[in-house]
C-alpha cells in the first residue's frame, strides 16, 4: 500500500510540474490563435514600421474607391441635374484622383500590388447609376456613394488608430479628410436617406443601446463649460472651419 501511495505521489508531482511549466506557455498573449499572434503572422517589416494585413487592405480599399468613384463623379458632372450633384461629383473627381496618387506612391514604396479594376459590386453600382435617370439617378448617386463613404470612414479610423507603419498612418490621415469632405458634399444634396443608414447600422448591431436617458420634455440643466483652470496662454485654433466645409489642404505627395 505504501509503494502504491508513493508511486501515486510521484506521478501527481510530475503532472503538477508539467502543468506549471505548460501554463505560462499557454498563457502568453501571443500564443497561436490570439490577436497578437495573428497580427505578427500577417505583418512584414519595412523601414517605415511593420506592415500588417489591415494596412495592406486599406491601401487596396483606397485604390478601389478611386476606380469607381472617379467615374461616378465624372458622370455626375457631365449630367449635372442640379448644382449640388455637380459639386459633389467635382469633389469626388478631385479627391480620389489625389488619393489614388498617394495610394500608388505608398504601395510602390511598400511593395504592395494594387488592383486595376473595380470590384463586381462597385461595377454594379456604376451600372445602376448609368441606367438611372431623373430623380431616381440623383437619389441613387447620393445614397450609394454616401453609404460607401460611411463604411470606409470607420475602417480609416481603425487603421489610423492601430497601424505601426508611418506611411499607412499618413495615407489614413489624408483619406480621412477626403472621405469626410465627400460625405459632407453628398449630404449637402439633401437626398441622403439618413433613416435608411441608421436602420441598416441598427440591424447589424449586437449590443443594446446605451447612453443617457431620452429627454423628459423639460429643459435640462446647462452644463458647465469645459475650460482650462487658471490663466493659460494658447496659440492654436480649433481644427474645424466654417460649418459644412472640410479643409482638405495638404502637401503634395512625395514621390
Amino acid at each position: 500500500m505504501r509503494r502504491v501511495n508513493g508511486t501515486t505521489l510521484i506521478i501527481a508531482a510530475l503532472v503538477a510540474t508539467l502543468g506549471a511549466l505548460a501554463f505560462p506557455m499557454w498563457s502568453y498573449a501571443d500564443r497561436s490563435g490570439t490577436g497578437p499572434a495573428n497580427l505578427a503572422a500577417g505583418s512584414v517589416p519595412t523601414q517605415w514600421g511593420p506592415l500588417s494585413a489591415a494596412d495592406r487592405d486599406l491601401l487596396v480599399k483606397v485604390r478601389l474607391a478611386g476606380l469607381w468613384e472617379i467615374p461616378a463623379g465624372q458622370q455626375a458632372v457631365e449630367r449635372a441635374p442640379t448644382k449640388a450633384i455637380k459639386e459633389a461629383g467635382d469633389h469626388l473627381i478631385v479627391g480620389h484622383t489625389d488619393l489614388d496618387q498617394r495610394a500608388r506612391i505608398t504601395a510602390a514604396k511598400l511593395g504592395v500590388e494594387l488592383p486595376n479594376q473595380a470590384t463586381e459590386q462597385q461595377q454594379g453600382w456604376l451600372k445602376e447609376l448609368t441606367e438611372a435617370s431623373g430623380e431616381t439617378y440623383q437619389r441613387k448617386f447620393a445614397n450609394l456613394l454616401r453609404v460607401a463613404h460611411g463604411k470606409v470612414f470607420s475602417v480609416l479610423a481603425q487603421v489610423r488608430d492601430s497601424t505601426r507603419n508611418s506611411l499607412i498612418r499618413q495615407l489614413a490621415t489624408d483619406a480621412n479628410q477626403t472621405v469626410l469632405d465627400h460625405i459632407t458634399m453628398l449630404e449637402a444634396t439633401g437626398l441622403v436617406d439618413f433613416d435608411g443608414i441608421a436602420n441598416d447600422a441598427a440591424s447589424k448591431a449586437t449590443a443594446s443601446p446605451s447612453g443617457p436617458p431620452p429627454p423628459s420634455g423639460g429643459t435640462p440643466p446647462e452644463p458647465v463649460p469645459a475650460r482650462p483652470s487658471g490663466d493659460i496662454s494658447t496659440t492654436s485654433r480649433p481644427s474645424p472651419g466654417p460649418p459644412g466645409q472640410i479643409n482638405t489642404g495638404r502637401p503634395e505627395p512625395q514621390m
